[in-house]
């Protein structure tokens, strides 16, 4: 409960915001054949809540929970336990109709544009489909093309030339600027980013940040970001959460997690970053890789999820979970011995 009442100091959920209640969601899964079941603590009670018209990007390593978490949001996982919030009501427990209304209203854009776009529809049906489903086009095929060039000319595709190819005979940054095409063919108010440029040239990704950003300013559009890269997050993100093991240890400003981070995690990301801009002089060290730190998820360490990998860690970290605090305006931790910033 402690955590929850943190994050509502910061923005209070409401209808203005998309928010999470100490929001859990665990797989089973067997271990071999024969084997007992184990639980796999994807996300681990999580409390967040996104401002209207904010990006809040979201940081953390591959498996920390990220993209489980985005999901939920997005209603394609059941929570194990915890509510989500949208517009003041839980979506889990809308109507068929109501759920209709949701998906409209929040959109997803995801990692792979190739795996997320059908290879058997041509760029023309894969924008267009979203609208026919919602009843937003009528059946004159002259409108239905007028709106599909104005999408594609938004995200800089030139539909004379892409309209009617398929996702195989397009570059992987074309492919991506349809699926955002596609998300915004229902004019979402919230979208979820789930590492949209991590697949892509870093020649490419500037200009994908650059088109979701003036969209964003466009469409008066909120978006969560997700990113395993400090540096994207700063860019985009209007605040960062890092996320790690299940929970969120440390949320604030860009600035601030940029140029002060608190949390001894949040420090190893920025000092993973060529010529951070200024990583805190206390960073994590020690003769094993971090593939030797990385635990499994489904067996937790007690106290601090951090405390194996934290070289500052003593017994108290491992055995007292810390709670998100506010140590400065806006700026929440969870550590028992938090950088000085």
């Amino acid at each position: 409960m402690a955590e929850v009442k943190a994050i509502e100091r910061q923005t209070e959920i409401s209808s203005d915001v998309i928010g999470t209640r100490d929001l859990k969601v665990y797989f089973e899964r067997r271990q071999n054949i024969i084997g007992s079941r184990i639980v796999v603590h994807a996300v681990d009670g999580i409390s967040l809540a996104i401002k209207r018209g904010e990006v809040l990007s979201l940081v953390g390593e591959s498996g920390s929970g990220k993209s489980t978490l985005a999901r939920t949001i997005v209603k394609l996982n059941m929570p194990t336990e915890g509510a989500v919030f949208f517009q003041g009501q839980d979506i889990f427990k809308l109507s068929r109709g109501g759920t209709k209304r949701f998906r409209r209203k929040v959109q997803m854009i995801f990692q792979d544009p190739y795996e997320s776009l059908n290879p058997q529809s041509n760029v023309f049906n894969i924008v267009l489909d979203p609208m026919i489903i919602h009843n937003l086009v009528s059946h004159g095929r002259a409108e239905r093309e007028e709106r599909v060039s104005e999408l594609l000319k938004m995200v800089g595709l030139d539909p004379s030339t892409r309209m009617n190819r398929y996702p195989h005979e397009l570059s992987g940054g074309e492919r991506q600027r349809v699926s955002i095409a596609r998300a915004l063919s229902l004019t979402p108010e919230f979208v979820i980013a789930d590492e949209p440029v991590s697949m892509l040239d870093v020649s490419i990704r500037i200009g994908i940040l650059n088109l979701m950003l003036s969209l964003k300013e466009k469409f008066n559009l909120t978006y969560l970001f997700i990113t395993h890269d400090l540096g994207v997050a700063k860019y985009i993100g209007t605040r960062i959460a890092v996320m790690y093991f299940g929970k969120i240890v440390e949320i604030a400003s860009s600035d601030e997690i940029i140029n002060h981070p608190m949390h001894h995690y949040t420090n190893l990301l920025l000092a993973s970053i060529p010529q951070s801009p200024k990583a805190n002089d206390t960073i994590l060290s020690g003769s094993k890789t971090q593939s030797d730190y990385v635990l499994e998820s489904t067996n937790p360490p007690p106290g601090c999820r951090f405390n194996p990998r934290c070289p500052y860690a003593n017994e108290k970290c491992r055995t007292e979970e810390p709670i998100l605090t506010e140590l400065s305006p806006g700026h929440f931790v969870a550590c028992h011995y938090p950088l000085s910033g």
